[in-house]
This record gives structure tokens, C-alpha cells and sequence, in this order.
């Protein structure tokens, strides 16, 4: 065999080798992204906990469009998602929702898909895999400042967001 169709084997062999690796690198780093730049609400910020999780908060809703009139139409245009960005399914039995002034919403037998998103609404309705129903007669999701906290059933946190001046 010729010395240059050995230089040109071993050339193949390393750019094979490498598509290999950078190939096996991306979905890690594709899964490790969350998403920032989502339209949270009137957007006034944001901050994040780096998530162990393919479980993240998604957007949220936090001025129900309109006017406030307490109505339950009115209650569940407040919302805030919860989006699986990985491949498998998730169980959110027992993972919690919280704001700032301690209201907390607790997921019960929920199996979120991979690649999708729960949209947890403020007010009363029937819930299904895509909208669930956090029960309240009153706002929960501050206008002005508030935080977002989701947390799996051992209590960790798993995701944050924060939007207004108190952070």
C-alpha cells in the first residue's frame, strides 16, 4: 500500500472518530438548554436554578389579560407551563408549584410526555394531561414581583423564575 492512501486512511479515520464525538456531544448540550428568552407574561426578568432536570419552567402568565374582575375565565388566563425538554416521560406525582407568598400547587398523578408542556391555570376546571387546575377563588401570580419555584417530590428545587424588583 502507498504511503499517501495510508496518510488518506488514517485522515478518514480521525474525522470519522471525530464526527463521532461531536455527534455524542450535542444532544448533551441540546438537553442542558432551557429555554431562556420564553414571553413570560409582560416580562420583567428572570432568574434560573441550574436544573438537574429535563423539567423546567416554560412561560408563564402572570397578568391575567383583561380586567381583574375575579371571574374563574379570568383566574385561568393566569398560568404558568411546565415543559419536559427530554425524550422520556416524567412522573410529577407529588413535585410542587409555589410563589413567593407561599401558595403552593402539588402535582397529583401526572405523567408528563417527553417534549411536552402543562399549563397550570389559577383558577377551577376539569384536569387533563395538557391543563391542570390550581383551585383558587383569587389571584395568585403577582403583577409587580414575584417568583415561580418548581420542586420534585423529594422537596429539590428543580427550576425558578423571578420577574419584577424583588429577586
Amino acid at each position: 500500500m502507498s504511503a499517501s492512501r495510508t496518510v488518506r486512511r488514517i485522515a478518514a479515520t480521525a474525522l470519522a472518530a471525530g464526527s463521532v464525538v461531536a455527534a455524542a456531544a450535542m444532544p448533551a448540550a441540546a438537553d442542558s438548554d432551557h429555554g431562556h428568552g420564553h414571553g413570560y407574561g409582560y416580562g420583567y426578568g428572570h432568574g434560573r436554578h441550574e436544573s438537574y432536570s429535563n423539567v423546567v419552567l416554560g412561560d408563564i402568565q402572570y397578568d391575567s389579560p383583561g380586567r381583574d374582575d375575579w371571574s374563574n375565565r379570568s383566574l385561568n388566563r393566569e398560568w404558568v407551563e411546565v415543559t419536559n425538554t427530554g425524550r422520556r416521560a416524567v412522573d410529577l406525582d407529588g413535585w410542587s408549584l409555589t410563589d413567593r407568598s407561599g401558595n403552593l400547587y402539588r402535582f397529583d398523578d401526572l405523567r408528563l410526555a417527553g417534549r411536552a408542556t402543562v399549563r397550570v391555570h389559577t383558577g377551577f376546571g376539569r384536569d387533563t394531561r395538557r391543563d391542570v387546575y390550581q383551585g383558587s377563588r383569587d389571584y395568585i401570580w403577582s403583577n409587580y414581583a414575584d417568583k415561580a419555584t418548581l420542586r420534585d417530590n423529594h422537596g429539590r428545587t428543580v427550576d425558578t423564575h423571578s420577574w419584577g424588583y424583588r429577586r
